[in-house]
């Protein structure tokens, strides 16, 4: 009773789902370049938006760019996963290092916050 199932994803399955994260990517990538050219027009037009802030948001866009390219290349290895057992090692693996990054992204995005406040206000202790 203790027999264990291969369970073998099909190609054409991996094909089809390789393709659909590829479109997803392009749409991906479309999205992040009007977003960057609409940034960019605020930015460029705007007196108001502080410096700081102006790094902060930089830096927020950044890393979202990077963790959502992760995710695609999650989803594009996953896709080619010969069974269950691979496809489980890599999601496990891509968890470890994404909890990495978001410590180090984080940690970045609370200095220059930090930094910010400081420049807004030096008499202030943050």
């Amino acid at each position: 009773m203790n027999q264990q199932i291969d369970f073998e994803i099909p190609a054409s399955v991996r094909d089809l789902a390789s393709k659909s994260v590829e479109q997803a990517r392009e749409a991906y990538n479309r999205f992040m370049d009007a977003t960057r050219q609409a940034h960019d027009a605020v930015a460029k037009s705007s007196d108001v938006i502080a410096s700081g802030a102006r790094e902060i948001n930089e830096k927020a866009v950044k890393y979202t760019e990077a963790n959502l390219q992760a995710n695609f290349e999650l989803a594009q290895r996953l896709v080619h996963a010969k069974d269950l057992k691979e496809a489980l090692d890599i999601q496990s693996q891509f968890a470890r290092q994404q909890m990495e990054t978001f410590a180090q992204q984080a940690q970045e995005l609370s200095r220059l916050v930090a930094q910010s406040a400081q420049k807004a206000n030096p008499s202030a202790q943050f």
